[in-house]
């Protein structure tokens, strides 16, 4: 027998754009009685009213805006794999959502996108750039690039490289404020943070012949890097920031680096997805393309 609740998707759907059960039913080819004991069956069979009812037009309920969600993420998941079973051998389609953060997104990602978008012109991009640390099933995320150490999972990593952290500030605020020479230095000066939960105000760095975490302390916080990189172009403090991040501002002279010899504060990168060696042939194409040129970015 099969499942009829891919078509009550789409029913409720039109329904829930059109707000009216005979217009939805008229496109459809339903009766508006019809359409509404579709809708009933719906919330009968989840124990909860998706649509309020009224004269004028119907409204969406709390849960029947979260069904309607779900129901357009999963009704496109199905449409894009009937599309790349019927494709066979031609171009992979349908949606690669992808999650970064806003710095590796904005300086190694984006770049790629122009010729990753020429290659495979019936893939669609949802790209979001967040420094939050996202949970790829909850989002329903396809491809993450992720700093730091991984935990145990079931998501496939891909290592991509390791990226050095350095410290930097703006020639005027090195000027007004003179360029710390120690670790212990940094108490005397403005240290720009990170406000989301896992940032911890601690940089570690060489002092005495032995790595320490030495706590900084700071007037503002961000909540992203290209945040902090602005506010350290600005004159605000210094900047504890990935090298691909601030390379081009080194270069520039914008930004100066400090205390080099006492850096030795490094992350590994990874690209992770979600169904180990059965990806979507489009989740495939993606990191075949993108990963051996971010790992030369990253060299």
């Amino acid at each position: 027998m099969s499942d009829p609740r891919a078509w009550e998707m789409r029913v409720f759907l039109r329904v829930a754009a059109l707000g009216s059960f005979s217009a939805a039913g008229a496109e459809i080819g339903m009766t508006p009685s019809a359409t509404a004991k579709l809708i009933a069956r719906i919330e009968a069979r989840l124990g909860v009213r998706l649509i309020e009812r009224s004269t004028r037009r119907l409204r969406l309920t709390d849960e029947g805006e979260l069904y309607r969600e779900k129901a357009e993420i999963l009704l496109g998941e199905l449409d894009a794999f009937d599309a790349e079973i019927v494709g066979g051998a031609r171009s992979p389609t349908g949606t690669i959502r992808v999650n970064v953060s806003v710095p590796f997104g904005r300086h190694c990602v984006l770049p790629l996108l122009p010729d990753f978008m020429a290659a495979y012109p019936d893939i669609r991009l949802d790209l979001t750039l967040t420094d939050e640390v996202v949970d790829l099933h909850a989002a329903h995320v396809d491809v993450a690039f992720r700093a730091g150490r991984l935990p145990d999972s079931t998501l496939l990593a891909i290592r991509l490289g390791d990226v050095r952290r350095r410290i930097v500030a703006s020639p005027d605020y090195l000027a007004r404020k003179g360029a710390p020479r120690a670790a212990t230095d940094l108490e005397m000066h403005d240290c720009l943070g990170f406000n989301f939960r896992r940032a911890a105000a601690v940089w570690p760095l060489k002092s005495g012949g032995r790595l320490v975490d030495r706590e900084v302390h700071g007037r503002i916080e961000a909540n992203n890097g290209e945040t902090v990189r602005h506010l350290a172009l600005l004159g605000l403090g210094l900047a504890r920031l990935a090298e691909f991040h601030v390379r081009d501002d080194i270069a520039a002279g914008r930004l100066v680096t400090v205390l080099d010899d006492a850096m030795v504060d490094s992350e590994e990168i990874h690209a992770i997805h979600i169904g180990r060696d059965r990806a979507p042939r489009r989740v495939r194409a993606f990191l075949d393309f993108t990963t051996p040129r971010l790992r030369a970015m990253l060299q």
